[in-house]
């Protein structure tokens, strides 16, 4: 099962273009520089391809966790699941299920003011994960940016307590706790285990 996130950036005439274009590519990576499976279009959009649509949840994360670090921005995107049947040298150019998918409800996003939603073409499976997805959409809508900043650090920096997490971020491990918490981050990783389960039923 393959994905395609579409998304745009939220308010992005309120900050420099550099600012949040870099905080897409510290949360993409190295696919940041592959137009097959990464591309920027018309100003702020923008589609990613991902191989493994397994690893989507904590990609949207990374992602929103990024943008939110940011004052006054936010980001939505549409998930399409399915193939790429025809991949070409752009991702915008290239076609299959997953990307007829991503962008059949992209242009809904606006219209029902939400920030996050799911097209598989099977309408129990969407039902079920846009129910668990808009929650999790409504908990990180409402990130602060140093809550995003921890969330950040605890997808890209799985191994590190609490107590290393605080000296990274020269902040206390109380606040660290007190970051953790507003994220709902625990709930967020059972989310995300619960969605590999879906997939896997689909």
């Amino acid at each position: 099962m393959e994905a395609v996130i579409t998304g745009d950036i939220v308010n992005s005439q309120k900050a420099n273009s550099k600012t949040w274009l870099k905080a897409l590519e510290v949360a993409i990576g190295d696919d940041f520089k592959n137009q097959q499976k990464w591309e920027i279009f018309r100003g702020d959009e923008f589609q990613y391809y991902i191989e493994d649509a397994k690893e989507v949840f904590l990609i949207i994360l990374k992602i929103k966790s990024q943008i939110k670090m940011i004052k006054n921005l936010d980001i939505r995107m549409s998930v399409g699941f399915g193939t790429r049947d025809l991949a070409m040298n752009k991702v915008s150019l290239s076609n299959g299920s997953a990307f007829v998918n991503s962008g059949r409800n992209f242009e809904n996003l606006k219209k029902e003011k939400i920030n996050l939603i799911v097209n598989s073409g099977n309408k129990n499976f969407d039902d079920d994960l846009n129910l668990i997805f808009r929650w999790a959409s409504e908990t990180m809508d409402n990130w602060t940016p140093p809550v995003a900043e921890t969330v950040f650090e605890l997808l890209t920096n799985k191994n590190l307590t609490q107590e290393e997490l605080a000296k990274k971020l020269d902040i206390s491990q109380s606040s660290v706790s007190q970051r953790f918490k507003r994220a709902n981050f625990g709930l967020l990783m059972e989310t995300d285990q619960y969605f590999r389960k879906k997939l896997a039923e689909l």
